[in-house]
């Protein structure tokens, strides 16, 4: 897809939040030596993070409802550099926690109402696509803003990553108010309305999708670092590169994602989550290997990421009239993945299971999604040929 100035605009957003959702996970092992606690214990950071993103969403997004597009984009990207200039002084963890808190807050809105505005700038059959270019930013986040913050937690100490990404969001703002058109608010607006659509048998069941789909990833992922220092043995130059390949393969998903889901979205979440845990059972072998773990977490980036479009686009279509709220609070649902995975991740290693059982626990989690995939389905196509009849 051609990519024009507003999707680049949103897309310069989603590369600013990006860096700032992810950054910690490579920064993990950093900041629990410096704060003096435990990796599951520095992994809440993360949790903190998703769980204010699944408040914020739904928050943000009924209280924002008659505030023009861009200024309502432009304020949020202002609430995500307050929260990480307040994580750039933190002396302490607990500090630390309710600034990640605060920068989280604008992340679903930000999300489910760009989603709705690229997807307004093209015709209808490119809607995937156009949601996978917006979100092309986060995974360039991945290739270059986590492996740079990574390598600067590690030289400059993990402050000065945050200090760079408030400097990302002053940028972020200015490109949003120099290239994204006036976009006024809707005006048939009517939150009440809007949270009824949510109470949908097909809205709901696609919501508890994208959780288990995103707590598929985030189990390992949030665990990256130190199962690469641990297991694999590796330097923090090579952390770095992994991280840069995991971002590539993202990339590459995200593409691919939005790509096959303008064709069938069930199908794309199909092969994708039995993709995803026939990935992360093998992973779990062959962690302790350098050169088969480079090729399988490229491979695992992919399968990733290529479950964010369909996965949006499934819940913007079953909530076609409510879509900004739904939109948000999948994004804030796809954080509370992000926060499951995380915390079950955390519990497996606490529990002194080791790191190739968290791997087997994301398997599993991408088990549950397919099978959901299945199930909703099936029950969909005897709907259809009633229809059709």
């Amino acid at each position: 897809m051609k990519l024009n100035p507003p999707l680049l605009a949103l897309a310069a957003g989603a590369f600013g939040i990006g860096v700032t959702e992810f950054a910690p996970m490579g920064l993990l092992p950093v900041i629990a030596t410096d704060l003096g606690v435990s990796i599951p214990t520095a992994g809440l950071l993360i949790s903190a993070y998703a769980l204010g993103v699944m408040l914020g969403a739904p928050l943000m997004t009924l209280t924002t409802g008659r505030v023009p597009r861009r200024a309502l984009l432009i304020g949020l990207v202002a609430i995500f550099t307050l929260g990480n200039l307040l994580s750039a002084i933190s002396t302490d963890y607990n500090t630390l926690l309710i600034a990640r808190v605060i920068t989280s807050l604008n992340h679903g809105a930000f999300f489910g109402v760009g989603s709705i505005v690229a997807a307004s700038l093209v015709p209808p059959n490119r809607q995937a696509g156009a949601v996978a270019a917006m979100f092309m930013g986060l995974t360039i986040a991945t290739v270059l803003g986590v492996p740079l913050s990574t390598w600067a937690g590690d030289v400059l100490g993990w402050r000065a990553s945050f200090w760079a990404i408030a400097a990302i969001g002053l940028i972020v703002m200015i490109a949003l108010r120099l290239t994204l058109p006036k976009l006024p608010a809707p005006t048939d607006s009517n939150p009440l309305a809007e949270l009824k659509v949510l109470g949908r048998g097909p809205v709901l069941s696609a919501l508890v999708l994208t959780v288990i789909g995103s707590s598929a990833m985030f189990t390992v992922f949030t665990y990256i670092a130190p199962i690469l220092r641990d297991v694999t043995h590796a330097s923090i130059g090579f952390i770095t590169a992994m991280l840069v390949i995991y971002g590539l393969g993202l990339t590459v998903g995200n593409w691919l994602g939005g790509k096959f889901a303008d064709k069938s979205v069930d199908r794309t979440l199909i092969i994708t989550l039995t993709s995803l845990a026939a990935i992360l059972v093998v992973f779990a072998f062959i962690m302790p290997f350098a050169a088969p773990s480079s090729v399988v977490i490229f491979i695992w980036g992919v399968a990733s990421f290529a479950l964010v479009p369909p996965l949006q686009v499934r819940v913007m279509a079953a909530a076609a009239d409510a879509p900004n709220l739904a939109s948000s609070v999948n994004i804030g649902a796809f954080n509370l993945g992000n926060a499951i995975g995380a915390a079950v991740g955390g519990a497996v290693i606490a529990g002194g299971l080791g790191y190739p059982a968290v791997a087997i626990a994301g398997a599993v989690s991408a088990g549950l999604g397919l099978a959901l995939v299945l199930i909703l389905s099936r029950k969909r196509a005897p709907v259809a040929a009633s229809a059709a009849c």
